[in-house]
């Protein structure tokens, strides 16, 4: 574990330019409406995904001790990561799907609620972590997940997901919270 506190500048803008080269648009999916944007196409190709992976690497290496992937799509962004940089990754999963013990919290859905769980024997005691996810749209996951880590012990330093969905106000509930988008859309 290194010392230093200070994080890196901005993401490159290299990372921007692999997920737009690889990325599907799908309007009216899974609804009418809805422009679904898809990840899938980058992470089938090989040396596309490698090169983000090993960007994304070099930007946090020797700014973080622990990636945080948060379910589901999180976990296939933050496992290569981890080994790339040689640190542990720890699982952020919906209720219920970690054995015993675990910790949760509880945010607030449009209509009720959910919850994050992790397993505190895989947080250390002040690690600085990156979370870690796919999309960032109302935020609810990504805040409840970032109060989860620390409240195990750990000290969460940067948020970084691949799309920022702007309009849903995402950002507005990490206020004060360094967060990197690769690409961030203004609309839904």
């Amino acid at each position: 574990m290194t010392q230093s506190h200070e994080l890196p500048g901005a993401l490159p803008e290299s990372l921007q330019r692999i997920v737009l080269e690889n990325l599907r648009e799908q309007q009216d999916f899974p609804e009418p409406g809805i422009l679904f944007r898809d990840i899938t196409p980058l992470l089938a190709n090989g040396p596309a995904f490698a090169t983000f992976i090993d960007e994304l690497a070099a930007h946090y290496r020797g700014h973080i001790d622990a990636v945080a992937g948060l379910e589901s799509r999180g976990f296939i962004l933050a496992a290569p990561l981890a080994v790339h940089l040689g640190i542990g990754m720890i699982t952020v999963r919906k209720a219920g799907k970690l054995p015993p013990p675990v910790i949760g919290v509880d945010y607030a859905l449009e209509y009720g609620t959910a919850r994050m769980e992790l397993r505190p024997d895989d947080v250390h005691e002040g690690d600085r972590v990156l979370v870690i996810d796919d999309v960032l749209a109302t935020g609810g996951t990504a805040a409840a997940s970032i109060e989860l880590i620390e409240s195990a012990g750990a000290e969460v330093v940067d948020t970084c997901v691949l799309l920022e969905l702007a309009a849903l106000g995402g950002r507005d509930k990490l206020p004060g919270r360094q967060l990197d988008a690769v690409v961030t859309f203004q609309s839904a």
